[in-house]
């Protein structure tokens, strides 16, 4: 039986003909039989796909031929081209949809100004380093608040974000202002959110900024769940989810009985499919499968509820 696989990846580097690359992206992914999302901006390329283990490896081969791509940093997961419903290819202003395409600077070595790299181990370093001088260093969460509900790093900030758009606001608001003079550390899915975050916390004042090279998911390649992250990782596919290891830690609570559960459910009201979180004897149920709070129809559907369609803002 074919193996299946799946490959996150991204690059900041100016393309000065995105649709070229949009153009020649679609044509190799649908060669090869792939599914996932692919986002191309003048910055560069983020990329989730999922396909038979030769094809993805192909793709990966011809992806880094381009010269501009070729020390691509992919990481690999279990899945297939079926965690997808189709392959979808787009150019958009920015990898990442701050809402500031005219604020991030980029070149042939990636962000300007962004954050501080550190691999996993490093991270621990710091923290350790951060305790013996009596600077706790903070952790920061460059994800949708929603996703932080089933995973993150322990005592994390998380922002009151529902897209990525909310971040600046949240960052102008002064509520994190006290954290410019602390070692901060930025992480997300698979790092490409941070190397804009980190950039806009620094123009913002933030003295020491750091990101989770490779971001959550290369983290938890290395320490699984005997580190620093608690829970389970949402990914933007149809597995919703994913741990690290047996021993994953389940934090997340049922939005109307608060049992234990790690499990997103779209909300059955058809005009609301807000998706939450509900164990397994609440989502059993339509009557019951619907939001606590009760639902607004005319309110816009949150970010997130609908099926995942294999977003790559991660």
């Amino acid at each position: 039986m074919a193996l299946h696989r799946i490959v996150l990846f991204y690059c900041f580097t100016p393309l000065p003909d995105p649709e070229a690359v949009r153009l020649w992206q679609r044509a190799l992914g649908e060669g090869l039989g792939l599914r996932g999302r692919i986002i191309v901006s003048p910055d560069g390329i983020n990329a989730t796909v999922g396909g038979e283990l030769t094809a993805v490896k192909r793709y990966v081969r011809a992806t880094k031929e381009y010269p501009a791509f070729r020390a691509l940093d992919v990481k690999w997961s279990e899945g297939g081209a079926e965690d997808f419903p189709r392959l979808s290819v787009k150019v958009r202003p920015e990898l990442v949809s701050f809402g500031a395409p005219d604020r991030l600077a980029v070149d042939a070595q990636g962000v300007v100004g962004g954050g501080t790299h550190l691999t996993p181990e490093q991270v621990h370093d710091l923290v350790d380093a951060g305790r013996s001088a009596g600077r706790e260093v903070v952790f920061f969460d460059g994800r949708n608040a929603f996703e932080a509900q089933i995973g993150r790093f322990k005592d994390a900030v998380v922002p009151d974000t529902t897209t990525t758009h909310d971040f600046l606001d949240e960052l102008d608001s002064g509520k994190y202002d006290h954290l410019k003079d602390r070692p901060v550390v930025t992480y997300c899915t698979g790092g490409v959110r941070c190397e804009v975050l980190s950039a806009h916390m620094r123009t913002r004042g933030f003295q020491e900024v750091y990101q989770l090279d490779g971001g959550i998911v290369r983290y938890g390649e290395r320490f699984k769940d005997s580190g620093l992250w608690e829970g389970s990782l949402y990914v933007f596919d149809r597995r919703m989810r994913m741990e690290f290891s047996e021993d994953a830690v389940t934090i997340g609570r049922c939005a109307r009985c608060a049992s234990p559960t790690s499990d997103f459910h779209n909300c059955s009201n058809p005009a609301c499919r807000s998706l939450t979180l509900y164990c397994s004897d609440c989502a059993s149920s339509p009557a019951t499968l619907r939001c606590p709070e009760g639902c607004d129809s005319a309110s816009p559907t949150p970010v997130g509820s609908a099926v995942p369609q294999g977003r790559t803002s991660r």
